[in-house]
């Protein structure tokens, strides 16, 4: 008994440590940029997850662009973080190479897919350029949900699409970039994974988009920061006491208003 209370004092521990070391791998600060209000967070449903996000910054210095990734590994807990510690290793490394945005993702698929093919397991995976210096946004898309786009002028959601198959599927697919020409005047990119909009109640329903939709048209005025932590309350506040099924995930990119 007194062996089997030490075991499970170790792997607590173990779980702990893991935790800790995952925690140090996401970004400590967002990015201070003059056009733009970044803001982002995680809630993993256990001590560890495959939910993940950075901040890619370009290998020229001088590129006024900076690089948003959001990703979600299938399943959670030890495995999936470590896939999704591998995933941040290989997109770092490869975004410090020249190439676009759509090269990064296929090199990066060629790598995973390398890594996984024993396994059968696969990665989800959006990677959003915003070039502050044009009011241009690039994407491309690795089977995850599109992100979610706001224009305050008009009221109106839309999406942004593109074909693209998760990251583990097929290690030769070869992914495009897809391009919108207008972000500024206080317009909103939402990245965020199934997790959130998933996240049930008590009695068994999701949390769905339509309630992030009405946060963020009720709450557009408000800094990034500040709109991440009402989606994330109101999404804690749903759910009550019900331990989360999954990991959630969420980033906020908003364009400072045109003066």
């Amino acid at each position: 008994m007194t062996e089997g209370l030490r075991d499970r004092y170790h792997i607590k521990q173990s779980l702990a440590l893991a935790r800790e070391v995952q925690q140090d791998l996401l970004p400590g600060k967002a990015p201070v940029i003059e056009d733009l209000d970044i803001a982002g967070k995680i809630i993993y449903s256990d001590e560890t997850g495959g939910d993940y996000y950075d901040y890619i910054y370009p290998a020229n210095s001088d590129d006024k662009k900076i690089g948003i990734v959001i990703g979600d590994v299938a399943e959670h807990g030890i495995s999936s973080a470590l896939l999704m510690a591998s995933t941040r290793a290989f997109v770092r490394q490869r975004a410090a190479l020249p190439g676009s945005i759509a090269d990064i993702m296929t090199d990066v698929n060629f790598q995973f897919s390398r890594a996984v093919e024993e396994s059968g397991r696969f990665m989800t995976l959006f990677f959003l350029s915003v070039e502050y210096g044009s009011n241009r946004l690039e994407w491309v898309r690795a089977g995850h949900e599109p992100a979610i786009f706001y224009d305050p002028l008009t009221d109106s959601f839309s999406e942004l699409k593109g074909k693209g198959i998760a990251l583990g599927i097929d290690g030769d697919f070869q992914y495009s970039r897809h391009k919108k020409n207008q972000f500024d005047r206080g317009q909103i990119v939402i990245l965020a994974t199934d997790g959130l909009w998933e996240a049930i109640n008590n009695s068994g329903e999701m949390f769905g988009k339509e309630r992030i939709h009405k946060i963020i048209a009720d709450k557009h005025k408000l800094s990034a920061k500040k709109i991440v932590n009402c989606i994330m309350e109101s999404v804690e506040d749903y759910t009550g006491s019900k331990i989360p099924e999954d990991d959630m995930t969420l980033v906020i990119i908003k364009a400072r208003p045109i003066k």
